[in-house]
């Protein structure tokens, strides 16, 4: 069975994502912001799951998450569902944890990042970002358009890794809040099917999902221009260049 990391799983669709695919029989491992958040999914390590931790709104945190990660060996996939909607943390969490672990671990077979249909309200521009979160530079959907388009540039440069972004719908998570109008127990059921599936449709690399279903992404996520653009000013802050 695969070996699979989930971002962001303590709670919500991370949770969920992490125990189906256990409940499948893969070796999972769970991330937490902090050690104590790890009690939330002990239910999971009980059961064999492992564990990283680290707080995605920290770069330095970040790199030793890599560290941690590639001390599992090569993964088969990984799911970047970790996400926060909202404050100058947005496009640390949402945006630079990913392509740092992205360029930082050994290559797994699949990627899959959790976007939003409000990537669609994005705004393709670059220019005085503050990737540091010191300041609140973006949007949240400014952020989900620059992660569904980094899954774009991966399916571009790197042929032969799998990459999938997919939106999990408007769900009653802590993020998504008491009145969304989505079914919370189909929100998982994508990436872990894009993680794992030998199905055909899951093995096309470079579309954006809703509900096993794939869809049209912002006209910005396919533009090599901007995703030249978006590669060269997350390697400018972080020191790491996808690329290499």
């Amino acid at each position: 069975m695969s070996r699979i990391l989930v971002t962001g799983s303590t709670d919500g669709v991370g949770k969920a994502t992490a125990e189906a695919l256990l409940d499948e029989g893969h070796r999972v491992v769970v991330h937490a912001r902090t050690t104590a958040r790890l009690a939330a999914v002990q239910h999971l390590i009980d059961r064999g799951a492992e564990a990283i931790v680290g707080d995605f709104g920290h770069l330095d945190e970040v790199r030793d998450l890599v560290t941690q990660a590639n001390s599992h060996g090569r993964f088969d996939a990984v799911i970047h569902n970790a996400g926060t909607m909202h404050g100058p943390s947005v496009l640390p969490v949402n945006v630079v944890a990913p392509y740092v672990l992205t360029a930082g671990m050994a290559r797994p077979e699949r990627l899959v990042y959790l976007s939003s249909s409000m990537h669609q309200g994005g705004h393709p521009d670059l220019t005085g970002i503050d990737w540091t979160g010191n300041r609140e530079t973006r949007s949240y959907s400014d952020s989900k358009l620059f992660i569904t388009a980094l899954m774009a540039t991966v399916a571009r440069l790197w042929p032969g890794v799998l990459a999938h972004a997919v939106d999990p719908g408007w769900v009653p998570t802590k993020m998504g809040g008491p009145g969304a109008s989505d079914d919370l127990s189909l929100a998982h059921r994508t990436q872990a099917w894009l993680a794992t599936s030998s199905d055909a449709e899951a093995l096309t690399s470079g579309l954006y999902w809703f509900h096993q279903r794939t869809q049209t992404p912002h006209p910005a996520v396919h533009d090599a221009s901007f995703q030249n653009g978006l590669l060269d000013t997350l390697t400018e802050h972080t020191h790491i260049d996808l690329r290499d």
